[in-house]
């Protein structure tokens, strides 16, 4: 049996490509950046062509890394930045317009309209789903709504919607299937979760037609072939998870109550809660973790609407580092952020807030304040989100988190781990292999055509490299975690006031 597995990992700023062995192991990684677009304040848009051309690349190059025929691979999965919106026509295959990216905040009005209107509790009864521009549905109107003959065209069977996911599938497969799975519908604010089907008073609400929509099928399952001429053989694609969902799969958090957290772009707290979805108090959002057979998964979920893209703006909007990985070695320079706290609101702020006129926000700025205190505070902040996460999730899932596992490119900083583990009051596993967002995609494609035979042999395959005990006093942590909260309250409804 052929023993290698490709995952196809479409983040937000980059596209990449890790093949693994039946053990988990990477044999080859590629990755490639790819460009943002931001032509209105708050706005935020890729080029779809650029997207599928990088994650092109990357499949390519990561086969010649690993000096393997393409016939050496027994499945491909896919993991995706989740919510973005890509509408294309049927019979080319071109987006008729910029994809409008997850981040992407142009509307916020029409949500707000939308809770004015007295809709957000059926909605998020439907979906899981706070009423936020986060979410496809206002980006999928928006561009009915204001690119020219979007909507005849739609209306007419001439254009098809879908998440990144959707749109890899429909590309790899030379256009023969146009197919998402659960994870990534029920991010589109157009999913109803307990029937596990798109809505129809959703679709009517957002005047969304349904010949637009992708098939709905299990995570793990062959969704179709790619065209040989693309890889030099017809691989099956056969596993689709989000991203978060994918890393959660990645971790083996298999059973309720398991948690995981990605820093990545943004930053991303799961926790398994079975086959039941649980009604958030604290302004978590309920979600689809993955579907195999006819089991489903649900989770509950935090978001961060900007994590490692704090250090990314550092780099390259500040210029206060020449490289992301730079950020550590920066911050160890001095002992403290010298009380200075920095919110990344950079595109309104997530959960617990769902503030999207929040903007980023820098306090406590003194003559000694240095380009050091700033980047330890903008690590302070990707885990001070994190403990506003990890809060509301005991409170709603009204259990006792252990231990939380971590993943995304920024977990491989010490210094982010050992600041989380001390402002949760937590031990934190990192794993062997932080790619668990590709590995989970990989996973759930090799126990769709049998690399694996279940759950357990996949965890088998995981271990963990490092655990961070927490070390800072209590009555320290209580007093900074009001600071941050201060901070946090100067962040919000900036753009109002």
């Amino acid at each position: 049996m052929k023993k290698y597995l490709m995952a196809l990992d479409q983040g937000t700023t980059s596209s990449r490509c890790v093949i693994f062995d039946s053990k988990g192991q990477t044999i080859a990684s590629a990755s490639k950046e790819f460009t943002q677009y931001f032509p209105h304040e708050g706005w935020v848009e890729h080029d779809a062509n650029e997207i599928w051309e990088s994650q092109l690349y990357c499949a390519r190059e990561a086969l010649k890394r690993a000096a393997l025929a393409p016939e050496d691979i027994a499945a491909i999965g896919i993991t995706n930045q989740r919510e973005t919106t890509i509408v294309w026509d049927k019979t080319t295959g071109e987006p008729i317009c910029p994809a409008i990216v997850w981040q992407c905040r142009r509307t916020a009005a029409a949500c707000e309209a939308l809770v004015a209107d007295g809709l957000a509790e059926t909605i998020r009864q439907k979906t899981g789903l706070a009423v936020d521009p986060y979410f496809s549905a206002t980006k999928l109107q928006w561009i009915l709504d204001h690119v020219e003959g979007a909507r005849r065209r739609a209306e007419r069977g001439e254009l098809l919607f879908g998440t990144v996911d959707c749109f890899l599938i429909y590309r790899l497969t030379g256009g023969r299937v146009h197919a998402t799975d659960p994870s990534n519908a029920a991010r589109t604010m157009l999913f109803n979760i307990h029937d596990m089907a798109w809505d129809a008073d959703l679709l009517k609400l957002f005047r969304i037609p349904a010949c637009m929509l992708p098939e709905v099928r299990p995570s793990c399952g062959v969704f179709g072939y790619t065209d040989p001429a693309l890889l030099g053989a017809s691989i099956p694609v056969a596993g689709v998870a989000g991203d978060q969902q994918a890393a959660l799969f990645g971790q083996c958090c298999f059973e309720p109550g398991a948690v995981k957290n990605t820093y990545g772009t943004g930053g991303f707290l799961l926790m398994n809660t079975g086959d039941r979805a649980v009604a958030s108090e604290h302004g978590l959002l309920t979600t689809v973790g993955w579907q195999i057979g006819d089991q489903v998964t649900y989770v509950l979920e935090g978001s961060v609407f900007v994590c490692g893209a704090a250090i990314q703006w550092l780099r390259d909007g500040l210029g206060l580092l020449s490289t992301a990985a730079e950020s550590e070695a920066v911050a160890l320079t001095v002992p403290d952020t010298g009380n200075v706290y920095f919110v990344p609101a950079l595109t309104g702020l997530g959960t617990p807030y769902w503030d999207p006129y929040a903007r980023g926000t820098l306090v406590g700025i003194t003559r000694a304040t240095t380009r050091a205190h700033i980047v330890r505070a903008t690590l302070e902040a990707m885990a001070w989100q994190t403990v506003d996460l990890l809060e509301a999730m005991k409170q709603d899932a009204g259990v006792t988190i252990p231990a939380l596992r971590v993943d995304g490119g920024a977990s491989a900083n010490n210094l982010l781990l050992q600041m989380q583990s001390d402002f949760s009051a937590l031990p934190i596993l990192r794993p062997a292999c932080i790619e668990t967002t590709a590995l989970g995609a990989a996973n759930l494609a090799g126990l769709a055509v049998g690399v694996f035979r279940d759950l357990d042999e996949i965890k088998e395959n995981v271990a963990v490299e490092r655990t961070f005990t927490p070390a800072l006093p209590e009555a320290e942590r209580t007093a900074r975690l009001g600071d941050w909260h201060r901070a946090v309250e100067r962040a919000l409804k900036w753009v109002e006031g």
